[in-house]
């Protein structure tokens, strides 16, 4: 078992090397991995492939909205709850942001964890990439925290941590994660349940992806 751990902390530090990891691409993308389907993920599989699409509806918009050099938006959505982070240059670039993201398909809430200010000094996204499958593979080593039951997102080296989990297992994750070298700042957007549910409710009718 213990070389299995290693031997799948390894794959996810080489994947997000070469850029399998955190589907952003220059500008827009989610942080998942990848927007595959996770066996070990909470949520059904209908929610993984609608927050799939919520992702890709929002990074649509965005795209038609901003232009590439202005600004970094990391776009995250789990259970429908959609995280916002990175840069831009005016609030105003922010309240458009929150704005598009909140009248999107099937979103039911945003969390805009973006920052006003130059994007000179923001890590690289392969840094955060690298940065996020650290995180993630130091998780593995959690006790009582199941494989694949918390979703990380890294925006210059700001870890966002997302999920279905118990409160225990949210204190473990925190903890753990403050830990690994690199992370600057911790966030939990965690929905903490009592127990936590082994899949998530089906989402609403969300039509053809735009």
């Amino acid at each position: 078992m213990r070389s299995a751990v290693i031997g799948m902390r390894w794959i996810l530090v080489l994947a997000a090397a070469t850029g399998a990891l955190g589907g952003c691409v220059l500008l827009f993308g989610g942080a998942a991995l990848g927007g595959a389907v996770v066996a070990t993920d909470r949520r059904s599989v209908g929610m993984q492939l609608e927050d799939a699409q919520i992702e890709h509806r929002i990074n649509s918009a965005l795209d038609g909205r901003f232009t590439r050099e202005s600004v970094r938006i990391d776009v995250s959505s789990y259970n429908q709850k959609v995280l916002l982070a990175g840069q831009v240059p005016r609030d105003k670039d922010r309240s458009d942001a929150e704005a598009l993201a909140t009248s999107s398909l099937n979103v039911r809430q945003v969390v805009n964890e973006l920052t006003i200010g130059s994007l000179a000094g923001l890590a690289s996204q392969a840094d955060d990439n690298m940065l996020a499958a650290k995180v993630r593979a130091a998780l593995l080593d959690v006790p009582g925290l199941g494989t694949g039951v918390v979703k990380v997102a890294c925006t210059n080296s700001v870890i966002y941590l997302m999920g279905d989990v118990s409160s225990a297992e949210a204190d473990v994750a925190k903890r753990a994660t403050s830990h690994v070298n690199g992370v600057n700042r911790v966030v939990a957007l965690f929905d903490v349940r009592s127990v936590p549910q082994t899949a998530a409710p089906a989402p609403a009718s969300s039509g053809p992806a735009h």
